[in-house]
């Protein structure tokens, strides 16, 4: 395959009082392509160059922006590249899935300083803010003073409505339905002063992979998260569209058929968690799946027949979600090792073909890139999104 087009954010604005605007711009334009001297910022920008030299300067004061070695060879002065600083802003990002808890902190070029991680039959309230409380402790700890000034809020992705899931994770109804009243960000308030920003936990994974992965080559496209519970994320011209509840992209919730014809859902068809439960009615211990790092092989003729029916399942839902939008791409991931994942979308592919396509582009089904930490990284992105980058309403080229 060759080298992917990564298309740019396009447009700043030269006037007084909308600094904010443009470092965002600037930053933005540095996340997406690398680094870059300031000629070719202010070119892509559509900004003066004075302009960007002076915000440069001082985001490079501020400790946003590092400088490169100049590239010399060229007629004129040497260009300098400037690149985001590997330490420049730091960021918590938590998942909380139905069979394990990941915490960690990460930086906004996307590298992770320090994780920790908790796996349990089934996520309660008490136990989940327990572990967050004390693996914030502990990873503050680790800090330097000046790395703690640097982290600017925390970012939790959480399945929306939790305390439906009760049955499917094994859970008792009447613990699990103390979700219901538990407001996350204020729960995680009660132990930090950080600014707490909550998102759907597919919608995050949905993230991390168009900052971090292979979202870059797409305009819009379909993500697909296989964990114990199957999820997704949609992007629109080049943004995670989270939609009016923030639950756009529910890919779940797609309708399915059961091996008697009966109307499932996607979540009863296409997740790990039927894996667990054939591994457990063969008197294997199913939590083996989420130790880290993964091995599956011992699991593999359990684990054959189950990407076979798994991708039978995604192909078709990847042609229904391209009935309702023409998405160029669908794009697959999740909590398994990778060999698995690129079988799976191998498999996509191929059932794909023999799908009734009448009336429909065949998308094309790539591997993402971001695996099992997609959520937690893509939680962690929520913050510095908020305060230092541009996801929503951009025109792009």
């Amino acid at each position: 395959m060759g080298e992917p087009i990564i298309r740019t954010v396009s447009r700043g604005v030269n006037q007084s009082g909308v600094r904010d605007h443009n470092e965002r711009l600037l930053l933005t334009l540095l996340q997406r392509h690398g680094p870059m001297a300031g000629s070719e910022l202010a070119r892509l920008a559509n900004l003066s160059p004075q302009t960007v030299s002076i915000i440069l300067r001082e985001m490079e004061a501020e400790g946003l922006l590092a400088r490169g070695t100049p590239v010399k060879g060229k007629v004129g002065k040497p260009s300098v590249p400037m690149s985001l600083a590997e330490g420049g802003v730091l960021s918590f990002g938590c998942k909380i899935g139905r069979r394990s808890a990941v915490l960690l902190l990460t930086d906004f070029r996307g590298t992770v300083r320090h994780q920790l991680q908790m796996t349990y039959q089934y996520p309660l309230p008490e136990p989940i803010f327990a572990f967050l409380k004390q693996g914030m402790a502990d990873i503050l700890a680790r800090c330097t003073a000046p790395e703690r000034e640097r982290i600017c809020g925390i970012g939790v992705g959480t399945p929306f409505e939790l305390w439906k899931w009760s049955e499917l994770v094994g859970a008792p109804a009447d613990q699990f339905a103390s979700w219901r009243e538990i407001d996350i960000a204020a729960e995680v308030g009660k132990f930090t002063a950080l600014p707490v920003s909550v998102v759907n936990d597919a919608t995050a994974g949905c993230q991390a992979e168009h900052i971090y992965g292979r979202g870059k080559e797409f305009r819009d496209y379909a993500y697909f998260f296989i964990g114990a519970f199957v999820g997704g994320g949609i992007v629109l011209n080049h943004s995670v569209y989270q939609g009016h509840h923030g639950n756009a992209g529910a890919l779940g919730s797609l309708r399915s058929f059961g091996p008697q014809g009966e109307s499932q859902q996607l979540i009863d068809t296409a997740s790990i968690h039927l894996l667990e439960a054939r591994l457990a009615e063969n008197g294997h211990d199913p939590a083996a799946l989420w130790e880290q790092p993964q091995d599956w092989e011992r699991f593999s003729r359990f684990v054959e027949p189950w990407i076979g029916r798994t991708a039978q399942e995604l192909a078709r839902a990847s042609l229904s979600v391209c009935a309702v939008i023409d998405f160029e791409a669908i794009l697959i991931d999740g909590a398994f090792p990778a060999a698995v994942k690129h079988e799976l979308v191998e498999r996509t592919r191929r059932y794909l073909v023999n799908q009734d396509m009448r009336g429909l582009i065949a998308p094309q089904v790539e591997a993402a890139t971001v695996g099992f930490n997609a959520r937690a990284i893509g939680a962690a992105t929520t913050p510095l999104f908020e305060r230092y980058f541009m996801n929503s309403g951009l025109l792009l080229q």
